[in-house]
């Protein structure tokens, strides 16, 4: 099991006349990528049900799976810079 995580990430992917955001796929990768780093464990999926709008306030669920564990993720955007969105990741026993 993975243990509860606070942590703060960088990075976004924007189309050019857009509001910022990070896509799916880019979300994804960096939250498990942040989680290897942070934890030290790698989580077999991290699935978000989409991007992630670069608007402070922002929360978003996604779900971590690790073998037959399921747990949730909840991020939350703490602040947006131009083109860069930093949120919090934490990780709790929720689905």
């Amino acid at each position: 099991m993975i243990s509860v995580l606070v942590c703060v990430v960088v990075g976004c992917s924007v189309e050019v006349g857009s509001k910022p955001e990070i896509k799916e796929a880019n979300l994804e990768n960096q939250v498990k990528k942040t989680l290897i780093e942070k934890v030290g464990q790698k989580p077999d999926a991290i699935d978000c049900p989409g991007g992630l709008e670069g608007k402070v306030g922002t929360t978003m669920r996604c779900t971590l799976t690790k073998g037959k564990d399921t747990i949730g993720l909840t991020l939350n955007v703490t602040e947006v810079d131009g083109d860069n969105v930093k949120y919090d990741i934490k990780v709790d026993n929720k689905r």
